[in-house]
């Protein structure tokens, strides 16, 4: 939909016609779709049938669209949107294990004609680089996942976008030989014109505890140790926050934002977890309780060079999972284990409102969330204020420096999107959609908050 920036009428629609099977085969997840991307006069998206399209920014007419797969042959899912870079529209992909190793692929278009550039693989193949982090007999790197299901971030000086990677598919390791299994669970620094990975760094090797390192990356300039270092910074869902070289993906810090039970901290010089004895005891068969089961729920956050902070919405939720062996089939789920979350106890606390330095790990300030986690992502501006929300239904914001509530309104459904700010005819707006959606918001608040589905936009006023 296209919206008055001031008064909210809708000037246009685009609903794409979608075959009926479509989600049986690329997932429901395909639903999701977390934004958009603007070049020149052009909105540009991914569908849910696998075809890249741009539309008119002043009409909603199709400019173009391009398919990317034939969804009934190479399933994915988008659950994100794309972004530009050096004049390309790039997009990731949730890829399904029936999709094969050709579904989890990253892929780059001309942004004004829908040309297709090149496609990277995100599991490399047999004698390519990495493939020795596979095992050399079978096809397990064919069905390996390391999935883009969020989007990336472009750093035009250096021309180079970064792009997170979900876990590796089983999560029981002995399929994949125990071994490190690139380059799921990381990220890649990619040269736009080519696809080319200038160079990555992995977060969690051997993914088993279903974390990712998909979420979007903050890009940053620190002073560090005296010098001023091209950064990006991540709060990876395996609970630790990352702060890396983005020139050369080397690690420059890492430190837990909430509780971690799977490794006792992150070797800096080696940049690998220091593993506790949860995984020995997962492998043995126990049934494990893995702190956390995300650190958040892959939702973006906010760095304010001003305080050196980073803000996020963390998440207190334990996972209790134990391998649970399954014939592999194609088509069909392919974790290797039986996993579940603990039930909510009225009163619980399930995450916090955040502010930490990404540098040494120390926590500004938390305030508490109980009964419902927080799907919602992190706005920091320049007048000290942090915005976020909650499944609750509040639009908040936060003072930077103390964590203190300053201003909050009740919306009509859940807040489980990152507000936006913009100025229009010298005028400041802060814009929030609300409304009740995806898979764990609807876990902890479906038949308790109203569905909803709408936007709600906020002037700021002079004193």
């Amino acid at each position: 939909d296209a919206l008055n920036a001031v008064t909210g009428d809708l000037i246009w629609s685009y609903r794409r016609d979608l075959p009926e099977d479509v989600y049986e085969l690329v997932g429901g997840n395909a639903r999701t779709n977390r934004n958009v991307a603007i070049y020149d006069r052009l909105i540009l998206n991914t569908t849910d049938d696998n075809y890249a399209i741009g539309l008119d920014a002043t009409s909603g007419e199709v400019v173009w669209e391009n398919q990317i797969f034939d969804y009934t042959v190479t399933p994915a899912g988008h659950s994100s949107g794309p972004i530009i870079a050096d004049g390309k529209v790039i997009s990731g992909r949730s890829c399904r294990p029936m999709g094969g190793p050709d579904s989890c692929v990253i892929v780059a278009h001309d942004a004004r004609t829908g040309e297709e550039l090149w496609r990277r693989h995100t599991i490399p193949e047999p004698g390519e680089p990495g493939s020795e982090t596979w095992p050399v007999d079978g096809d397990a790197w064919k069905y390996g996942g390391a999935p883009t299901w969020r989007s990336g971030s472009y750093d035009p000086e250096l021309n180079l976008v970064y792009w997170g990677t979900g876990n590796a598919e089983p999560y029981d390791p002995r399929p994949r030989g125990e071994l490190d299994s690139l380059y799921s669970s990381s990220v890649l620094a990619i040269r736009p014109r080519t696809g080319e990975i200038a160079c990555f760094y992995q977060y969690t090797p051997n993914d088993v505890y279903d974390v990712d390192g998909a979420d979007e990356h903050v890009l940053a300039d620190m002073e560090i140790d005296g010098r001023l270092r091209k950064v990006m910074i991540q709060a990876n869902k395996n609970g630790f926050l990352y702060v890396l070289d983005r020139t050369n993906c080397e690690l420059i810090a890492a430190n837990p934002y909430v509780k971690v039970n799977w490794a006792t901290h992150i070797d800096l010089e080696t940049g690998r977890p220091v593993l506790t004895d949860l995984y020995d005891q997962f492998l043995a068969g126990e049934e494990v309780q893995i702190w956390p089961s995300r650190g958040s729920n892959a939702v973006p956050i906010a760095f304010n060079p001003n305080t050196g902070l980073v803000y996020t919405t963390s998440w207190h939720v334990p996972r209790i999972q134990k391998i649970a062996p399954t014939e592999f089939v194609i088509g069909r789920g392919s974790t290797g284990v039986a996993a579940r979350i603990p039930p909510v106890e009225p009163g619980d606390l399930l995450g916090y409102f955040l502010a930490i330095d990404p540098l040494t790990g120390e926590k500004q300030w938390e305030k508490p969330l109980v009964d419902f986690p927080s799907s919602a992502g992190m706005l920091s501006t320049g007048g000290g204020v942090v915005f976020s929300g909650k499944l609750t239904g509040e639009f908040v914001a936060l003072d930077e420096t103390t964590g203190e509530t300053v201003w909050e309104f009740k919306t009509g459904s859940s807040v489980n999107s990152t507000a936006i700010t913009y100025i229009h005819n010298g005028q400041q707006y802060v814009s929030v959609a609300s409304g009740l959606g995806g898979g764990l918001a609807n876990r902890y608040a479906r038949g308790m908050i109203p569905t909803g589905g709408s936007v709600w936009t906020f002037a700021l006023m002079p004193e």
